[in-house]
Parts: C-alpha cells; sequence; structure tokens
C-alpha cells in the first residue's frame, strides 16, 4: 500500500515546528527517523493532512554531558549511542539497550525521541529510560516543560503530549561506580519486539532502586517492593513473588505471560545482582 496525500513541512528551527503542529489543529504528525511512522504512513494506519519532518533541526540532535547527567537530544539515533559505548561514563545501560534495538539499519535512522513519543508497549526507551529516572523536556507554542519518562506515556500509543508539543531531549542521571544494572528481553528472534522485558537499576551512592516491567498492554510498570527488597539483601526473589507484584501492577495478564513477564524480570535482576 502506499500513504494517503499529506503536506510536507521541513522547518528551520524548533518554534517553527511547534508552530506548525499546532496551526494543524491536530491534523499533522512530526517525523524523526520514521521508522514507526513511515510504515504506519503506507499502510495507512496513520493519515496525517500534514507531515512536519523535525529530523534535521539541531536543537534536537545534541548529546552532552550535564555534569550529574547526560543530556540526550531527541533526534539522537540508537545507532549513535550504541556507538558511543565506552564514551559516556555514567550512561553504560544507555550504550547497552541501544545496542539491542532491532538492527542496525533500524538503529541508523530511528530516534530516542520518536520512540518515546511512538510510545510502542514493546519499545525498549520507554522501559529503559524509565528505570533510569530519566526526565524528558517537551517544548510547545506555550514553552517547556519537563516530565518524568514513566510519567510520559499513559497507555499503548498513547502519551501525555499535546498536539503541538515536541521532546526536546532526555535528561539521563549518571550513574555511579557503585551501580548495578540489568536488562533483559524475551524476543522471539533476535531484533523483533519482546514478549516480555524488565529493566532494574540499583545504585546505593544515589539511593535508587528502580525495577520496572515491560512490553505489557500499556507504559512500563514499577515494581517498588522487590526493587527495595533486591537493593537491601542482595536476594533474588522468587518467580511466585515476582509474579504475585506482577499480578498487583498488570492484572490483565493470563498465567503464561505473567510467568514469562516474571522470568524476564528475574533475569534483569540477577544481570545487576551478579555485576
Amino acid at each position: 500500500m502506499k500513504a494517503a496525500a499529506f503536506d510536507y513541512a521541513r522547518p528551520r528551527d524548533l518554534a517553527e515546528a511547534t508552530r506548525l503542529l499546532a496551526q494543524a489543529s491536530g491534523t499533522a504528525k512530526a517525523l524523526a527517523g520514521g521508522q514507526s511512522l513511515g510504515p504506519m504512513l503506507n499502510l495507512r494506519l496513520a493519515r496525517p493532512g500534514l507531515l512536519v519532518d523535525v529530523a534535521r533541526l539541531d536543537e534536537l540532535k545534541g548529546l552532552s554531558d550535564g555534569g550529574d547527567h547526560w543530556r540526550i537530544g531527541a533526534g539522537v539515533t540508537h545507532a549513535r549511542l550504541e556507538d558511543a559505548a565506552g564514551k559516556l561514563p555514567g550512561a553504560e545501560m544507555v550504550c547497552h539497550v541501544a545496542h539491542g534495538i532491532a538492527y542496525r539499519a533500524v538503529r541508523n535512522r530511528g530516534t530516542v525521541g520518536g520512540s518515546l513519543a511512538h510510545a510502542d508497549s514493546a519499545a525498549d526507551w520507554p522501559l529503559a529510560l524509565a528505570a533510569l529516572d530519566a526526565t524528558a523536556e517537551i517544548a510547545g507554542p506555550k514553552g517547556t516543560r519537563r516530565l518524568d519518562v514513566a510519567a510520559l506515556m499513559t497507555g499503548a500509543f498513547t502519551t501525555v503530549l499535546d498536539e503541538d508539543e515536541l521532546i526536546v531531549s532526555v535528561a539521563v542521571p549518571k550513574l555511579s561506580a557503585a551501580s548495578r544494572w540489568g536488562y533483559y528481553k524475551f524476543c522471539r528472534k533476535p531484533g523483533e519486539f519482546p514478549e516480555a522485558s524488565a529493566a532494574v537499576v540499583l545504585d546505593p551512592a544515589r539511593k535508587v532502586a528502580r525495577l520496572f516491567a515491560g512490553a505489557l498492554d500499556g507504559p512500563p510498570q514499577a515494581l517498588p517492593t522487590l526493587a527495595a527488597a533486591a537493593a537491601a539483601s542482595g536476594a533474588i526473589p522468587s518467580l511466585d513473588d515476582i509474579e504475585t507484584e506482577l499480578g498487583r501492577v498488570a492484572p490483565r495478564l493470563d498465567d503464561i505471560d505473567r510467568r514469562l513477564h516474571a522470568v524476564a524480570v528475574q533475569r534483569a535482576l540477577k544481570q545487576a545482582l551478579a555485576a
């Protein structure tokens, strides 16, 4: 199939991009890497009246050291983060996650901000950045605001972003030398979206213990009780205990999916506690 007809605009800066989105009154879509939106256009699952191409905006491409955090522009590609392995101290988990996203051809074009805005429940960045306690900078005609990535996604393919807002960057706190982390996902074959996934960050120097389950039917879900217990004892909870907690935060999982997600959580914790 081919995309339905649409108008195309390439704004010169971020202000023009948000202005174009606002003027379209909900009929426009922002295009970054196009790895998700492109197929949706061709399948006519998305039919925007206007496509606003933000892929070349300099405001979205920065990757800089903010002292206690790394500022990652929304237009930074997965491949750029993958290739930065060993060059972003305190963000080793970010580079690891980037390396495991889909295939290199997709990583060459796909962007961090595009993934967050697309809000696929099985995507890597909504899960990993929630576990890392990252903060998104969001711009619109009325100015900028900041929001925890964990609060950005409200459902499958649904976020709190207004129709005229764009994600500008993500601030990812640097992990200390004492930190431990794990990231695990089940895929039917390499490169596919996972059936279940989990991310954990334990950083005693910053008093951080965060554990999230992903690839659910909505946003990633925090498992704070399990995270606190693992941080305090260094012990890995049983699958039954994990399933009980998953039943609380994701009650619609059937028995098989709940066990699969429990194994993903347990293996992410094993990665972290074995480090």
